[in-house]
């Protein structure tokens, strides 16, 4: 089964599924047509199949040209290797199965993983001997073995390891980095049995820099939740020094730059509002819910989770101590978010601390606005969805004048920070990007 597959891969004949196509499966789905893979791109979202069939793109950081280089369109025949569909039937075209679906939090912050069950169930019916499957979303130790193989046997005859292969191999996308890409970051891969790891290697081989085996998916799924818990707790150790070095009246962006300047023995992390994305303030809380199955407490992790999560009201009282001193109150007062985007120059708002800040804003009675140029609209989801189609300020609205206030929460490259000073009576800066003004408050 395994050299079967692996003759398949080196012959270019083997087709590679890839479910899900955003901000991780899609960038895969390029790396593997870019080397003349067969491609079928899955997903339940039509918009997103109609968008790619025509050559469009929808994520801000992937060119159209790239999209057109690498899907088949009706009325353009130029060699290429991608298609995209909503009918899973196809499954069974694929010799590679990759899936990657989201991995949210429940309102209670346990692990959803209702997405990776659907998503098996739906292709169960349509494995075939020789396939492998590989989970590319992050999640905790144990997915894999306990939810994945189980979800697929409910819909299909074939038994995992036996009749198809199966492995893990974390995705580590990081949208807009202009030093790395899908093709450039090492891939870290586990495999069910030896044939899975196998199969997994040869397959990311040909697509990625280097490939990086570990013993089996639990220590696959479990790299991944330490790059990011590490990443969490070193952010929340920053956003706490701000929180001191503030009433020391010391900059704590200062502090970094120097502190930067050691060769050995530091890593700068930067504060802000608050966390973002779709690792860093989901993945920690996976495993301290795994931990408790076995009785350990995962005191560091879930206290760095408290500071992070506590960072938006910090910003929300240092900004009504900041109109307090121009005789103004939060109540009523008009406020700008500048940024919704989860961090800098992408235009993806999935987590964003920006949202925690306007849900605050708005329980405490001020009239919330954005401002966002790769956001010009706020799309529907499951955590807000009552601010779905709010459309963002224009730079003519800014310049215009009558906010009161506007809270820097992402610092986009492309917008002129310092600008806002001469715009607005008072600015909140959670980002150190705005130079020393007396109507410029740092949180």
């Amino acid at each position: 089964m395994k050299d079967a597959f692996i003759a398949k891969v080196t012959s270019r004949d083997a087709v590679v599924g890839v479910i899900g196509l955003g901000y991780v499966g899609l960038p895969l789905i390029l790396a593997f047509a870019r080397e003349k893979f067969p491609v079928i791109g899955f997903d339940i979202d039509r918009s997103k199949v109609d968008a790619l069939s025509a050559g469009v793109s929808y994520i801000r950081h992937i060119p159209a040209e790239a999209i057109q280089a690498a899907f088949s369109r009706p009325d353009v025949d130029a060699g290429a290797s991608a298609q995209a569909t909503t009918d899973f039937t196809r499954i069974r075209e694929c010799s590679a199965i990759l899936l990657c679906v989201p991995t949210p939090l429940t309102q209670h912050r346990d692990p959803d993983l209702s997405y990776i069950e659907a998503t098996a169930r739906t292709i169960g019916p349509h494995l075939t001997k020789g396939q492998l499957v590989v989970l590319e979303s992050t999640t905790y130790p144990g997915t894999t073995e306990d939810v994945l193989i189980p979800a697929l046997r409910e819909t299909s005859a074939l038994a995992a390891g036996t009749d198809f292969m199966v492995a893990y191999s974390p995705e580590r996308e990081d949208p807009s980095n202009k030093e790395f890409s899908t093709s450039t970051i090492p891939k870290v891969v586990g495999g069910y049995t030896l044939d899975s790891l196998d199969a997994a290697r040869a397959l990311y081989d040909c697509v990625i820099a280097e490939t990086v085996p570990v013993s089996s998916c639990r220590a696959a799924e479990a790299t991944k939740l330490m790059e990011n818990i590490f990443r969490s707790v070193n952010i929340a150790l920053v956003n706490e020094l701000k929180t001191v070095f503030t009433e020391m009246d010391i900059d704590i962006w200062e502090v970094i730059r120097a502190a930067s300047t050691k060769p050995f023995g530091y890593m700068p992390f930067y504060p802000g509002p608050g966390l973002g994305g779709h690792c860093i303030p989901i993945d920690p809380f996976y495993l301290t819910w795994k931990a408790r199955e076995y009785g350990v407490t995962t005191r560091f992790i879930e206290l760095a989770g408290e500071i992070n999560t506590a960072m938006p009201k910090y910003v929300i009282q240092r900004a009504m101590m900041a109109l307090n001193d121009q005789g103004k109150t939060l109540k009523g007062a008009k406020i700008v978010l500048v940024g919704l985007a989860y961090k800098k120059n992408v235009d993806d708002d999935r987590e964003s601390a920006t949202y925690a800040l306007w849900d605050e804003l708005a329980r405490r009675g001020a009239d919330v606005s954005y401002f966002d140029p790769l956001c010009p609209e706020i799309k529907p989801s499951r955590e807000h969805g009552h601010l779905a189609g709010i459309r963002g300020l224009q730079d003519a609205d800014l310049s215009r004048g009558g906010y009161d206030a506007a809270i820097i929460a992402t610092a986009h490259d492309t917008v002129d920070h310092d600008a806002l000073a001469t715009h607005f009576p008072l600015v909140i800066d959670t980002r150190g990007v705005c130079h020393p003004a007396d109507n410029v408050v740092t949180a």
